[in-house]
């Protein structure tokens, strides 16, 4: 019997943001539902996500900025994946972002964003129904 294609996800913690415990509960709850989960830890650059993510062959990145710096970050690394021709990686993430700036952020090609109080159930019901492994294509 063929194993199922896994979907690969990459969690990234890009800046100078050192609070990793949501993107630790993300990614946990996330390897637990089955995906395989690359985290890269903590003081990432924009650079070194998105090169990870390419040398690991993943289909989406999920991103965690508390700092501040989403506006900075989240387009950042779409327009290095565009750069790259990895722009068929997801991007999507969350963090504390004002409601004015998800609208913003969604126009600049982040697929999805998670505000404080979304569970982790919610974030891998929309993986699942969002993101498909490149080995299954």
């Amino acid at each position: 019997m063929q194993e199922q294609a896994r979907i690969r996800i990459l969690v990234g913690k890009p800046g100078l943001d050192g609070h990793d415990r949501g993107a630790k509960v993300v990614a946990r709850a996330l390897r637990d539902a089955g995906f395989e989960i690359i985290y890269t830890g903590l003081h990432q650059t924009a650079e070194s996500i998105v090169s990870a993510a390419i040398e690991e062959d993943v289909d989406a990145i999920g991103l965690s900025i508390l700092s501040g710096a989403h506006m900075t970050y989240f387009p950042k690394i779409r327009k290095l994946l565009q750069e790259r021709g990895a722009d068929d990686i997801i991007v999507f993430g969350g963090g504390i972002i004002p409601e004015d700036d998800l609208q913003a952020l969604e126009q600049e090609g982040i697929a999805r964003l998670f505000t404080p109080g979304t569970t982790t159930e919610e974030i891998i019901a929309w993986v699942r129904d969002n993101v498909r492994p490149k080995s299954a294509a």
